[in-house]
């Protein structure tokens, strides 16, 4: 059930960025002025996006409360390859060959993560781990409210990316190490749930930021890496992430290869040429 979670995640992440897109597409050919009926007729497509958004991040919140964070957050970067391809079916284009072999990668990626990853709640961290994860919010805070002020400097995108994927991974981390009490209200009074929540809005913010002055390729490569990599060693060195005996070489290999087919299909989010209303299906409207 926890690998459904992993998939039902990439898959509502993906095909809620085309229903936004489409949204996006049919408010903008709206003739001025507009009604509030017409928005909400026309527009009910970016509301569902919002929507599939809330159930991708339910999903992965799920998952995570088995499965280890090399293969959720990997499962979450892929989400790109169902834009790639449920985006060319809704709003037109062929996939290209590269990005065919790029969405298989993916798959075979994923696919080997998950006959590789070892099942099973994460172990509760030392002393000091808490604070650190307060410490990665606060570098996240630190980055958006620099990339947002130098936002003519040359680097203000890159950090901004940063910030953006440094956010959802500590979204990753919150959720891998929350331990749901009981009474279930209690969870309210757990930090790491502050923290996740904080994380989601901050990485938001930074990767819409990024996105108004970076390409999408660039912003999202960087974002992916950062909110993959960083939570996988998170995971591995202190949360009790495991491999399966002797499996480390097809789990590399899988990360590797689902990174990768991830960032090739970033591309693929770039917004048309006469996109001035964004088009295209460039939004990450989520929290982890």
């Amino acid at each position: 059930m926890s690998l459904i979670g992993a998939l039902l995640a990439a898959v509502a992440y993906g095909v809620a960025t085309v229903a936004q897109a489409v949204g996006v597409r049919r408010l903008a050919a709206l003739p001025r002025p507009r009604t509030t009926a017409a928005v909400i007729r026309t527009g009910w497509p970016y509301a569902a996006g919002l929507g599939l958004d809330a159930l991708g991040f339910l999903a992965s919140i799920a998952a995570l409360r088995r499965l280890p964070l090399f293969l959720v957050q990997s499962a979450i970067a892929s989400s790109i390859a169902v834009t790639a391809v449920t985006g060319g079916l809704v709003l037109g284009g062929r996939l290209a060959r590269r990005e065919w072999l790029a969405v298989g990668a993916v798959v075979a990626g994923l696919a080997l993560l998950a006959v590789t990853a070892a099942q099973g709640p994460a172990t509760r961290p030392g002393r000091g781990f808490g604070t650190a994860v307060a410490a990665a919010l606060l570098l996240v805070a630190a980055l958006l409210g620099w990339g947002l002020a130098r936002r003519r400097h040359p680097t203000s995108v890159a950090a901004l990316a940063a910030a953006a994927g440094l956010g959802f991974g500590v979204v990753g981390v919150a959720a891998r190490t929350l331990f749901v009490p009981h009474p279930l209200w209690q969870l309210l009074l757990h930090r790491h749930v502050w923290v996740l929540a904080a994380a989601g809005v901050l990485g938001t913010i930074a990767y819409a930021a990024a996105l108004e002055r970076g390409s999408v390729t660039s912003v999202a490569a960087t974002c992916f890496s950062v909110e993959t990599l960083l939570p996988a060693a998170v995971g591995l060195l202190w949360l009790g992430d495991r491999v399966g005996h002797g499996l480390w070489p097809l789990a590399a290999t899988g990360f590797a290869l689902a990174l990768a087919g991830a960032l090739s299909l970033a591309g693929r989010a770039e917004p048309a040429p006469d996109s001035a209303a964004g088009t295209g299906p460039t939004s990450r409207a989520r929290a982890g």
